[in-house]
Protein backbone atom coordinates (compact mmCIF):
# COMPACT_ATOMS: atom_id res chain seq x y z
CA UNK A 1 0.00 0.00 0.00
CA UNK A 2 1.67 3.42 -1.25
CA UNK A 3 0.21 6.46 0.56
CA UNK A 4 -0.02 9.60 -1.57
CA UNK A 5 0.51 12.59 0.02
CA UNK A 6 -1.94 15.71 -1.07
CA UNK A 7 -1.37 18.73 -0.26
CA UNK A 8 -4.01 21.42 -0.59
CA UNK A 9 -2.54 25.20 -0.89
CA UNK A 10 -4.75 27.47 -2.54
CA UNK A 11 -6.27 29.34 0.18
CA UNK A 12 -6.45 33.18 0.70
CA UNK A 13 -5.92 32.96 4.80
CA UNK A 14 -7.52 36.72 4.95
CA UNK A 15 -7.83 35.84 8.75
CA UNK A 16 -4.32 36.86 9.26
CA UNK A 17 -3.73 40.06 7.45
CA UNK A 18 -1.93 42.29 7.20
CA UNK A 19 0.95 39.35 6.51
CA UNK A 20 -0.62 36.96 4.92
CA UNK A 21 -2.71 38.77 1.43
CA UNK A 22 -4.61 37.15 -1.33
CA UNK A 23 -1.56 37.32 -3.25
CA UNK A 24 1.01 35.96 -0.52
CA UNK A 25 -1.07 34.06 1.95
CA UNK A 26 -0.35 32.54 5.28
CA UNK A 27 0.65 28.65 3.61
CA UNK A 28 4.00 30.83 2.63
CA UNK A 29 4.79 32.46 5.75
CA UNK A 30 7.59 31.55 8.58
CA UNK A 31 4.73 32.34 10.95
CA UNK A 32 5.84 29.38 13.30
CA UNK A 33 9.22 28.16 13.12
CA UNK A 34 12.19 28.44 10.34
CA UNK A 35 10.27 27.67 7.52
CA UNK A 36 6.84 28.22 6.14
CA UNK A 37 3.79 26.32 6.93
CA UNK A 38 3.70 24.78 3.71
CA UNK A 39 7.20 23.50 3.94
CA UNK A 40 6.48 22.02 7.37
CA UNK A 41 3.65 20.25 5.56
CA UNK A 42 5.83 18.82 2.96
CA UNK A 43 9.13 17.60 5.53
CA UNK A 44 6.56 16.24 7.58
CA UNK A 45 5.91 13.49 5.41
CA UNK A 46 9.91 12.74 5.55
CA UNK A 47 11.09 8.84 6.97
CA UNK A 48 7.57 7.68 6.08
CA UNK A 49 8.00 4.15 4.39
CA UNK A 50 5.97 3.33 1.50
CA UNK A 51 4.92 7.23 0.69
CA UNK A 52 4.58 8.39 -2.98
CA UNK A 53 6.28 12.28 -4.09
CA UNK A 54 3.29 14.85 -2.99
CA UNK A 55 0.31 16.00 -4.90
CA UNK A 56 0.03 19.92 -4.45
CA UNK A 57 -3.29 21.53 -5.39
CA UNK A 58 -2.41 25.32 -6.12
CA UNK A 59 -3.46 28.00 -8.22
CA UNK A 60 -2.13 29.82 -11.19
CA UNK A 61 -0.98 33.17 -9.08
CA UNK A 62 0.91 30.87 -6.89
CA UNK A 63 2.20 28.38 -8.77
CA UNK A 64 5.78 29.62 -8.88
CA UNK A 65 5.86 29.95 -4.83
CA UNK A 66 4.34 26.75 -4.24
CA UNK A 67 7.67 25.11 -6.71
CA UNK A 68 10.10 27.67 -5.31
CA UNK A 69 9.30 26.60 -1.80
CA UNK A 70 9.40 22.81 -2.42
CA UNK A 71 12.66 23.26 -4.01
CA UNK A 72 14.47 24.85 -0.52
CA UNK A 73 12.74 22.83 1.70
CA UNK A 74 14.70 19.92 -0.33
CA UNK A 75 11.37 18.35 -1.81
CA UNK A 76 11.79 16.49 -5.00
CA UNK A 77 9.65 14.94 -7.85
CA UNK A 78 6.96 16.26 -6.45
CA UNK A 79 3.28 16.94 -8.91
CA UNK A 80 2.11 20.61 -8.83
CA UNK A 81 -1.59 20.51 -10.06
CA UNK A 82 -3.36 23.94 -10.66
CA UNK A 83 -7.20 24.75 -10.59
CA UNK A 84 -8.16 27.38 -13.00
CA UNK A 85 -10.60 28.53 -10.56
CA UNK A 86 -11.43 27.47 -6.89
CA UNK A 87 -14.02 24.75 -6.51
CA UNK A 88 -13.82 24.35 -2.75
CA UNK A 89 -12.01 20.88 -1.15
CA UNK A 90 -14.25 18.15 -2.85
CA UNK A 91 -13.17 18.52 -6.46
CA UNK A 92 -9.73 19.50 -5.55
CA UNK A 93 -9.18 15.55 -3.48
CA UNK A 94 -11.25 14.41 -6.43
CA UNK A 95 -9.06 15.78 -9.17
CA UNK A 96 -5.69 14.31 -6.85
CA UNK A 97 -7.48 10.84 -6.67
CA UNK A 98 -8.27 10.63 -10.44
CA UNK A 99 -4.73 11.54 -11.19
CA UNK A 100 -3.47 8.93 -8.21
CA UNK A 101 -4.85 6.23 -10.08
CA UNK A 102 -3.33 6.23 -13.13
CA UNK A 103 -0.15 5.68 -11.76
CA UNK A 104 -1.42 3.19 -8.91
CA UNK A 105 -4.60 1.49 -9.06
CA UNK A 106 -4.54 0.97 -4.94
CA UNK A 107 -3.40 4.36 -4.23
CA UNK A 108 -4.25 5.65 -0.45
CA UNK A 109 -4.51 9.38 -0.46
CA UNK A 110 -3.43 11.61 2.88
CA UNK A 111 -5.33 15.01 2.78
CA UNK A 112 -3.31 17.59 4.31
CA UNK A 113 -4.37 21.43 4.29
CA UNK A 114 -0.77 23.41 3.58
CA UNK A 115 -1.14 25.86 6.68
CA UNK A 116 -1.48 24.07 10.02
CA UNK A 117 0.99 23.59 12.67
CA UNK A 118 1.95 20.29 13.93
CA UNK A 119 4.35 20.52 16.63
CA UNK A 120 4.75 16.63 17.32
CA UNK A 121 5.86 15.10 13.64
CA UNK A 122 6.73 11.85 15.38
CA UNK A 123 2.95 11.08 16.92
CA UNK A 124 1.98 12.98 13.12
CA UNK A 125 3.62 9.76 11.61
CA UNK A 126 2.37 7.11 13.79
CA UNK A 127 -1.58 8.60 13.68
CA UNK A 128 -1.05 8.38 9.62
CA UNK A 129 0.14 4.60 9.87
CA UNK A 130 -2.90 3.67 11.92
CA UNK A 131 -5.33 5.94 9.82
CA UNK A 132 -3.67 3.61 6.87
CA UNK A 133 -4.70 0.58 8.41
CA UNK A 134 -8.16 2.00 8.88
CA UNK A 135 -8.59 3.07 5.07
CA UNK A 136 -7.23 -0.03 3.57
CA UNK A 137 -10.55 -1.26 4.67
CA UNK A 138 -12.25 0.77 2.77
CA UNK A 139 -13.35 3.45 5.28
CA UNK A 140 -12.81 7.19 4.92
CA UNK A 141 -10.98 8.29 7.71
CA UNK A 142 -10.77 12.06 9.28
CA UNK A 143 -8.31 13.20 12.24
CA UNK A 144 -10.09 14.31 15.13
CA UNK A 145 -8.43 16.25 17.36
CA UNK A 146 -9.69 16.04 21.11
CA UNK A 147 -10.92 19.45 22.23
CA UNK A 148 -9.46 21.61 24.85
CA UNK A 149 -11.91 24.40 25.16
CA UNK A 150 -15.72 25.03 24.28
CA UNK A 151 -14.59 26.60 20.78
CA UNK A 152 -16.81 28.21 18.49
CA UNK A 153 -14.81 28.19 15.49
CA UNK A 154 -14.32 24.80 14.54
CA UNK A 155 -16.38 22.15 13.35
CA UNK A 156 -17.13 19.18 15.62
CA UNK A 157 -17.13 15.20 15.46
CA UNK A 158 -19.36 12.82 17.27
CA UNK A 159 -18.08 9.94 17.61
CA UNK A 160 -19.61 6.31 17.35
CA UNK A 161 -18.48 2.79 17.71
CA UNK A 162 -14.91 1.91 18.54
CA UNK A 163 -13.38 0.40 15.40
CA UNK A 164 -10.20 -0.92 17.77
CA UNK A 165 -8.92 -2.28 20.77
CA UNK A 166 -7.14 0.63 22.14
CA UNK A 167 -10.07 2.90 20.96
CA UNK A 168 -8.01 5.36 18.97
CA UNK A 169 -10.04 4.49 16.31
CA UNK A 170 -14.07 4.79 16.05
CA UNK A 171 -16.95 5.09 13.25
CA UNK A 172 -18.23 8.58 13.36
CA UNK A 173 -21.58 9.04 14.46
CA UNK A 174 -22.32 12.40 13.02
CA UNK A 175 -20.43 15.84 11.74
CA UNK A 176 -21.41 18.96 13.62
CA UNK A 177 -21.27 22.59 12.21
CA UNK A 178 -19.58 25.07 14.40
CA UNK A 179 -22.14 25.35 17.36
CA UNK A 180 -22.54 28.12 19.80
CA UNK A 181 -20.46 28.44 23.47
CA UNK A 182 -23.47 26.42 24.85
CA UNK A 183 -23.34 24.00 22.52
CA UNK A 184 -19.49 23.66 22.37
CA UNK A 185 -19.03 23.70 25.78
CA UNK A 186 -21.90 20.66 26.53
CA UNK A 187 -19.45 18.70 23.43
CA UNK A 188 -16.48 19.34 25.79
CA UNK A 189 -17.76 17.77 28.64
CA UNK A 190 -19.53 14.76 27.14
CA UNK A 191 -15.96 13.56 25.79
CA UNK A 192 -17.64 12.39 22.50
CA UNK A 193 -16.52 15.07 20.48
CA UNK A 194 -13.63 15.92 18.57
CA UNK A 195 -12.32 19.39 16.13
CA UNK A 196 -12.60 18.74 12.66
CA UNK A 197 -9.23 18.97 11.34
CA UNK A 198 -9.82 18.77 8.39
CA UNK A 199 -7.04 15.95 7.88
CA UNK A 200 -8.17 12.53 5.23
CA UNK A 201 -6.96 9.69 4.67
CA UNK A 202 -8.63 7.31 1.96
CA UNK A 203 -8.03 5.11 -0.69
CA UNK A 204 -8.79 6.98 -4.25
CA UNK A 205 -10.98 4.83 -5.38
CA UNK A 206 -13.36 4.34 -2.40
CA UNK A 207 -13.79 8.44 -1.98
CA UNK A 208 -14.53 8.19 -6.12
CA UNK A 209 -17.14 6.15 -5.52
CA UNK A 210 -18.26 7.77 -2.72
CA UNK A 211 -18.62 11.28 -4.91
CA UNK A 212 -20.25 8.89 -7.82
CA UNK A 213 -23.40 8.37 -5.28
CA UNK A 214 -23.64 11.68 -3.72
CA UNK A 215 -22.23 14.47 -5.97
CA UNK A 216 -22.06 12.56 -9.55
CA UNK A 217 -21.91 15.59 -11.55
CA UNK A 218 -19.34 16.69 -9.28
CA UNK A 219 -17.26 13.78 -10.15
CA UNK A 220 -18.00 13.91 -14.10
CA UNK A 221 -16.47 17.19 -14.62
CA UNK A 222 -13.30 16.74 -12.46
CA UNK A 223 -12.67 13.56 -14.42
CA UNK A 224 -13.57 15.90 -17.78
CA UNK A 225 -10.88 18.48 -16.40
CA UNK A 226 -8.09 16.12 -15.37
CA UNK A 227 -8.53 14.35 -19.53
CA UNK A 228 -8.12 17.31 -20.68
CA UNK A 229 -5.17 18.83 -18.76
CA UNK A 230 -2.01 20.09 -20.22
CA UNK A 231 1.28 19.97 -18.96
CA UNK A 232 3.04 23.60 -18.89
CA UNK A 233 6.78 23.46 -17.71
CA UNK A 234 7.06 21.53 -14.37
CA UNK A 235 2.74 22.14 -13.72
CA UNK A 236 -0.09 20.37 -14.57
CA UNK A 237 -3.48 22.75 -15.97
CA UNK A 238 -6.57 21.29 -15.20
CA UNK A 239 -8.68 21.85 -18.20
CA UNK A 240 -10.71 25.17 -17.80
CA UNK A 241 -14.19 24.82 -19.03
CA UNK A 242 -14.44 21.51 -17.79
CA UNK A 243 -13.23 22.83 -14.23
CA UNK A 244 -15.15 26.00 -14.38
CA UNK A 245 -18.54 23.53 -14.75
CA UNK A 246 -17.69 21.50 -11.83
CA UNK A 247 -20.07 21.95 -8.49
CA UNK A 248 -18.23 23.59 -5.62
CA UNK A 249 -18.19 22.26 -2.39
CA UNK A 250 -15.98 20.74 0.14
CA UNK A 251 -15.12 17.71 1.63
CA UNK A 252 -17.30 17.26 4.39
CA UNK A 253 -20.38 18.47 3.16
CA UNK A 254 -20.02 16.48 -0.62
CA UNK A 255 -19.03 13.06 0.63
CA UNK A 256 -18.27 13.17 4.57
CA UNK A 257 -21.64 14.20 5.64
CA UNK A 258 -23.31 11.30 3.82
CA UNK A 259 -21.09 8.25 3.76
CA UNK A 260 -21.46 4.99 5.79
CA UNK A 261 -18.24 4.68 5.94
CA UNK A 262 -17.20 7.34 7.32
CA UNK A 263 -14.15 7.19 10.23
CA UNK A 264 -12.43 9.29 13.14
CA UNK A 265 -8.96 8.70 14.45
CA UNK A 266 -8.26 10.36 17.82
CA UNK A 267 -5.66 12.35 16.85
CA UNK A 268 -4.02 12.74 20.58
CA UNK A 269 -0.76 14.22 21.08
CA UNK A 270 -0.07 15.96 17.86
CA UNK A 271 0.19 19.56 19.12
CA UNK A 272 -2.09 20.71 16.29
CA UNK A 273 -3.26 24.05 15.63
CA UNK A 274 -4.69 25.40 12.60
CA UNK A 275 -3.93 29.48 12.90
CA UNK A 276 -6.83 30.63 11.81
CA UNK A 277 -6.66 33.40 13.59
CA UNK A 278 -3.99 35.82 15.38
CA UNK A 279 -4.45 34.44 19.18
CA UNK A 280 -4.66 30.62 17.86
CA UNK A 281 -0.61 31.53 16.30
CA UNK A 282 -0.36 33.42 19.80
CA UNK A 283 -1.65 29.91 21.32
CA UNK A 284 1.59 28.10 20.04
CA UNK A 285 4.17 30.60 20.04
CA UNK A 286 6.31 31.42 22.81
CA UNK A 287 5.53 33.86 25.61
CA UNK A 288 7.17 35.79 27.79
CA UNK A 289 6.56 36.10 31.83
CA UNK A 290 3.70 38.64 31.09
CA UNK A 291 2.04 36.60 28.64
CA UNK A 292 3.23 38.76 25.40
CA UNK A 293 4.50 37.03 22.59
CA UNK A 294 6.87 39.06 20.45
CA UNK A 295 7.89 39.09 17.29
CA UNK A 296 10.37 41.67 15.86
CA UNK A 297 11.42 44.97 16.67
CA UNK A 298 9.15 45.41 19.75
CA UNK A 299 9.53 47.18 23.08
CA UNK A 300 6.81 47.03 26.01
CA UNK A 301 6.66 48.50 29.14
CA UNK A 302 3.59 47.65 31.09
CA UNK A 303 1.97 45.26 28.47
CA UNK A 304 0.28 42.12 29.11
CA UNK A 305 -1.14 39.31 27.17
CA UNK A 306 -0.67 40.54 23.86
CA UNK A 307 0.47 39.48 20.68
CA UNK A 308 2.86 42.17 18.95
CA UNK A 309 4.76 41.78 15.90
CA UNK A 310 7.12 43.60 13.93
CA UNK A 311 8.46 43.24 9.96
CA UNK A 312 9.57 46.99 9.29
CA UNK A 313 9.93 49.12 11.85
CA UNK A 314 10.20 49.03 15.59
CA UNK A 315 6.88 48.96 17.64
CA UNK A 316 6.89 50.32 21.03
CA UNK A 317 3.85 49.79 23.28
CA UNK A 318 2.93 50.54 26.72
CA UNK A 319 0.16 50.02 29.28
CA UNK A 320 -2.28 47.50 26.96
CA UNK A 321 -3.88 44.30 27.34
CA UNK A 322 -4.86 41.40 25.62
CA UNK A 323 -4.30 43.44 21.71
CA UNK A 324 -2.55 42.78 18.72
CA UNK A 325 -0.54 44.45 16.60
CA UNK A 326 1.04 43.57 13.78
CA UNK A 327 2.80 46.12 11.37
CA UNK A 328 3.91 45.58 7.52
CA UNK A 329 5.73 47.96 5.37
CA UNK A 330 2.47 49.35 4.19
CA UNK A 331 -0.10 48.47 7.00
CA UNK A 332 -0.46 47.64 10.57
CA UNK A 333 -3.41 45.94 12.27
CA UNK A 334 -3.84 46.88 15.84
CA UNK A 335 -7.15 44.54 17.09
CA UNK A 336 -8.59 43.18 20.26
CA UNK A 337 -7.73 39.37 20.86
CA UNK A 338 -11.50 38.93 20.95
CA UNK A 339 -11.98 40.56 17.93
CA UNK A 340 -9.43 39.06 15.53
CA UNK A 341 -11.54 36.84 13.52
CA UNK A 342 -13.56 39.57 12.19
CA UNK A 343 -10.42 41.02 10.41
CA UNK A 344 -11.56 39.29 6.99
CA UNK A 345 -14.09 42.17 7.15
CA UNK A 346 -11.50 44.60 7.07
CA UNK A 347 -10.56 42.56 4.25
CA UNK A 348 -13.69 43.10 2.28
CA UNK A 349 -13.96 46.26 3.02
CA UNK A 350 -10.25 47.30 1.50
CA UNK A 351 -11.55 44.77 -1.34
CA UNK A 352 -14.52 46.77 -1.82
CA UNK A 353 -12.85 49.71 -2.00
CA UNK A 354 -10.49 48.77 -4.46
CA UNK A 355 -7.51 48.60 -2.31
CA UNK A 356 -4.18 46.81 -3.29
CA UNK A 357 -3.36 45.96 0.58
CA UNK A 358 -5.80 43.08 0.55
CA UNK A 359 -4.00 41.30 -2.14
CA UNK A 360 -0.62 42.67 -2.33
CA UNK A 361 2.63 43.32 0.10
CA UNK A 362 4.35 46.47 -1.00
CA UNK A 363 7.14 43.63 -1.51
CA UNK A 364 5.77 41.69 -4.78
CA UNK A 365 7.26 38.01 -5.51
CA UNK A 366 7.82 36.78 -8.98
CA UNK A 367 9.29 33.47 -10.39
CA UNK A 368 12.08 35.42 -11.15
CA UNK A 369 12.71 36.87 -7.85
CA UNK A 370 10.89 39.97 -6.39
CA UNK A 371 10.53 43.42 -6.47
CA UNK A 372 9.35 45.95 -3.96
CA UNK A 373 7.91 49.91 -3.97
CA UNK A 374 10.08 52.19 -2.42
CA UNK A 375 8.34 55.57 -3.45
CA UNK A 376 5.71 57.00 -6.13
CA UNK A 377 4.20 59.98 -6.74
CA UNK A 378 2.63 61.98 -10.21
CA UNK A 379 3.94 60.40 -13.27
CA UNK A 380 6.72 58.67 -11.30
CA UNK A 381 7.46 55.38 -9.32
CA UNK A 382 10.46 53.87 -7.88
CA UNK A 383 10.96 49.97 -6.96
CA UNK A 384 13.46 47.78 -5.98
CA UNK A 385 14.17 44.73 -8.02
CA UNK A 386 16.22 41.51 -6.49
CA UNK A 387 16.59 39.19 -9.82
CA UNK A 388 17.83 35.73 -8.82
CA UNK A 389 20.96 33.88 -10.24
CA UNK A 390 19.83 32.77 -13.72
CA UNK A 391 17.02 34.42 -13.69
CA UNK A 392 15.27 36.43 -16.40
CA UNK A 393 12.24 38.76 -16.80
CA UNK A 394 10.23 38.64 -19.92
CA UNK A 395 11.10 40.30 -23.38
CA UNK A 396 8.52 43.14 -23.11
CA UNK A 397 7.59 46.96 -23.64
CA UNK A 398 5.63 49.59 -22.19
CA UNK A 399 3.51 52.18 -23.99
CA UNK A 400 2.97 54.62 -21.14
CA UNK A 401 6.14 54.82 -19.27
CA UNK A 402 10.50 54.53 -19.82
CA UNK A 403 12.21 53.39 -17.22
CA UNK A 404 15.54 54.35 -15.51
CA UNK A 405 18.00 51.69 -13.89
CA UNK A 406 20.44 51.53 -11.91
CA UNK A 407 22.85 48.10 -10.98
CA UNK A 408 23.36 48.76 -6.94
CA UNK A 409 24.53 44.87 -6.53
CA UNK A 410 25.48 42.01 -9.05
CA UNK A 411 25.93 41.62 -12.62
CA UNK A 412 22.87 42.69 -15.23
CA UNK A 413 22.55 41.68 -18.69
CA UNK A 414 20.46 44.32 -20.43
CA UNK A 415 18.38 44.38 -23.72
CA UNK A 416 17.95 47.52 -24.70
CA UNK A 417 16.33 47.95 -28.60
CA UNK A 418 18.83 46.86 -30.81
CA UNK A 419 21.58 46.77 -28.50
CA UNK A 420 22.45 44.37 -25.39
CA UNK A 421 24.71 45.73 -22.47
CA UNK A 422 26.42 44.09 -19.44
CA UNK A 423 25.93 46.56 -16.23
CA UNK A 424 27.59 46.41 -13.27
CA UNK A 425 27.44 48.10 -9.69
CA UNK A 426 26.70 51.75 -9.68
CA UNK A 427 26.15 51.63 -13.84
CA UNK A 428 22.77 52.41 -14.77
CA UNK A 429 20.74 52.48 -18.36
CA UNK A 430 17.82 54.26 -20.11
CA UNK A 431 14.75 52.13 -21.79
CA UNK A 432 12.83 55.15 -23.52
CA UNK A 433 8.85 54.77 -24.08
CA UNK A 434 8.17 51.66 -26.83
CA UNK A 435 11.87 50.41 -26.60
CA UNK A 436 11.86 46.26 -26.12
CA UNK A 437 13.55 45.41 -23.19
CA UNK A 438 14.88 42.39 -21.08
CA UNK A 439 16.51 42.03 -17.65
CA UNK A 440 18.45 38.73 -17.04
CA UNK A 441 21.36 38.20 -14.09
CA UNK A 442 23.92 35.93 -15.78
CA UNK A 443 25.66 35.73 -12.12
CA UNK A 444 25.96 33.60 -9.81
CA UNK A 445 24.52 35.81 -6.60
CA UNK A 446 21.00 37.89 -6.76
CA UNK A 447 20.98 41.27 -8.95
CA UNK A 448 19.63 44.48 -7.29
CA UNK A 449 18.63 47.27 -8.68
CA UNK A 450 16.57 50.11 -8.41
CA UNK A 451 14.53 50.88 -10.94
CA UNK A 452 12.63 54.37 -11.54
CA UNK A 453 9.79 54.48 -13.87
CA UNK A 454 8.05 58.08 -15.39
CA UNK A 455 5.30 58.52 -17.36
CA UNK A 456 1.49 58.71 -17.95
CA UNK A 457 0.26 55.67 -16.70
CA UNK A 458 2.33 52.96 -14.38
CA UNK A 459 0.16 50.64 -13.77
CA UNK A 460 1.13 46.55 -13.62
CA UNK A 461 -0.96 45.57 -17.13
CA UNK A 462 1.33 48.12 -18.87
CA UNK A 463 3.32 45.55 -20.64
CA UNK A 464 3.08 43.70 -23.88
CA UNK A 465 5.33 40.31 -23.24
CA UNK A 466 7.03 39.07 -26.98
CA UNK A 467 9.14 35.92 -24.94
CA UNK A 468 8.65 34.47 -21.14
CA UNK A 469 10.48 31.86 -19.49
CA UNK A 470 7.13 31.52 -17.51
CA UNK A 471 4.67 30.92 -20.48
CA UNK A 472 3.37 34.39 -20.12
CA UNK A 473 3.30 36.17 -23.47
CA UNK A 474 0.81 39.45 -24.11
CA UNK A 475 -0.20 41.66 -21.55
Amino acid sequence: MTITPVILCGGSGTRMWPLSRGGYPKQFLNLYGDESLLQQTATRLKGLPDVAAPLLISNNEQRFLVAEQLRAAGVAKAKIVLEPMGRNTAPAVAAAAVIALENNPDAVLMVLPSDHVITHGDVFQQLVLQAATVAAHGKLVTFGIAPTEPHTGYGYIRRGVSLSESNTSFEVSAFVEKPNAEKAAEFLASGDYYWNSGMFMFRADVYLHELAQYQPKMLEQVKAAVAASQRDLDFVRLGHDEFADCPSDSIDYAVMEHTAHAAVIAAAGLGWNDIGSWTALAEVSQADADGNNIVGDVMVEGVKNSYLRSENRMIAALGVENLVVVETADAILVAHKDKVQDVKNIVNRLHAAGRSESVTHRKVYRPWGSYEGIDSGSRFQVKRIVVNPGASLSLQMHYHRAEHWIVVNGTARVVNGDQTLLLTENQSTYIPIGATHRLENPGKFPLEMIEVQSGSYLGEDDIVRFEDTYGRVGK
